[in-house]
């Protein structure tokens, strides 16, 4: 299973935390975790092994789209700030599409994303 995960920069403490609190959850072997520019790297000083892309500005958003559409993501953990303009918001707006178009679990906050890893959790046990 892998999983996207991506944070606006008001939101990267809060996805970081998240992790942590789940660790036993993405540290099993058969959960890959692939992430944006910061949030992957500060998962990765958590301890966690993290495939990077770009930063969400530099193309990392589509990165993530990508792998939606090829079908190599299973879901999508993006801390989004709704409070805040986002120079990339058409990048933000496609991979939500994407993970619409192909039915892609996506979690834009920390209790939808909760709940999702939850459910994955007891799916994988």
């Amino acid at each position: 299973m892998k999983i996207a995960v991506i944070a606006h920069d008001g939101k990267k403490a809060d996805m970081v935390s998240f992790v942590m609190k789940r660790l036993d959850f993405f540290k099993r072997k058969n959960v890959e975790l692939v992430g944006t520019g910061t949030t992957g790297t500060m998962i990765e000083h958590a301890g966690l092994k993290v495939e990077l892309v770009s930063s969400g500005p530099l193309g990392g958003d589509a990165q993530i789209g990508a792998m939606v559409t090829e079908g190599t993501v299973d879901c999508v953990i993006f801390f989004r700030d709704p409070l805040d303009k986002h120079p990339h918001d058409v990048d933000i707006s496609m991979l939500m599409r994407l993970c619409d178009v192909h039915n892609i679990p996506l979690a834009t906050n920390y209790k939808s994303a909760h709940i999702m890893i939850k459910y994955f959790k007891n799916k994988l046990d």
